[in-house]
């Protein structure tokens, strides 16, 4: 009897036995989990927005670049090459914020200009001409005109072309065509030159480097301005005329500082803020 008791107080003791380091193995994990994930909370590195999903080679442009810093116009185009990290030879774009309200309608500026060192882009031309004027309007560079053919492909929703020119008898037809071209911004029109009588002239000066601009809803002008391949001194010059044609379009309801800033940014490239005066001084 003394035999059986004694193996009935060992087999309870035994399953407690058991138990106890169970539950110490699940318990101690936890806190060591929690310090660790603390750990890299505390010893993260800091990022400007986004920057953390970037890729290496544009992080590193991005270190050459002094946050906050206005850089003179010279030495922001050369910095601006410097830090194009794309194999292929990338579009320098300029970025112009204005202290209007682009919500009022007297305050909207848009216009063109001919950047004196063209785009390095070629342009496609879609020219909307009378049969007569098809020849010439070729002649003049025009990649396509508004023959029958390339009619029935636009109604069907082709649109390979960068911009489109019309004589104003042929507004009409471009109106029909309204839901394709408006949507892309391919709408011709006489603010932006695009519609004109000399329509062979209108073909020559975009083929040229004739852009157009238009302020956004945020109030905010963008354009590309060259190529970062381009030489440091052209580039500034396309910078400084397309800089001085926003400029000219002030409104005149505009209140206040009308340039808020400039910066330059290759494409995938970081920004770079330009001191506004420094190209008007260029522009001389």
């Amino acid at each position: 009897m003394t035999e059986a008791k004694t193996t009935e107080d060992k087999k309870p003791l035994a399953a407690s036995e058991k138990a106890q380091p169970a539950t110490k193995a699940v318990a101690k994990p936890a806190p060591k989990k929690a310090v660790k994930a603390s750990g890299k909370a505390a010893s993260a590195p800091q990022h400007k927005p986004g920057e953390q999903f970037r890729g290496k080679r544009y992080r590193a442009a991005a270190e050459q670049v002094e946050s906050g810093k206005q850089y003179g116009l010279d030495e922001a185009v050369a910095l601006v090459q410097k830090t194009s990290t794309t194999a292929f030879d990338g579009t320098v774009e300029m970025h112009i914020r204005l202290g209007i309200d682009a919500r009022e309608a007297e305050q909207s500026v848009r216009g063109t200009v001919q950047l004196p060192a063209g785009t390095g882009k070629a342009v496609k031309v879609m020219a909307f001409v009378s049969s007569g004027k098809a020849a010439a309007a070729k002649k003049a560079g025009a990649d396509f005109v508004s023959d029958e053919a390339t009619l029935k492909k636009l109604k069907d929703g082709w649109a390979g072309f960068d911009v489109a020119v019309a004589t104003p008898d042929q507004m009409a037809e471009v109106g029909k065509l309204g839901q394709i071209l408006g949507p892309k911004g391919l709408m011709p029109n006489p603010k932006s030159g695009t519609v004109a009588e000399d329509v062979e002239d209108a073909i020559k000066k975009v083929k040229a480097g004739t852009i157009e601009f238009r302020v956004a809803k945020d109030a905010t002008i963008h354009a590309g301005v060259g190529k970062a391949s381009f030489k440091p001194e052209d580039l500034a010059k396309n910078v400084a005329t397309y800089f001085q044609a926003v400029r000219s379009a002030k409104p005149s309801d505009a209140k206040g500082t009308y340039i808020r800033s400039v910066t330059l940014a290759s494409t995938m490239g970081p920004g770079v803020r330009v001191n506004p005066d420094t190209i008007t001084a260029a522009a001389k």
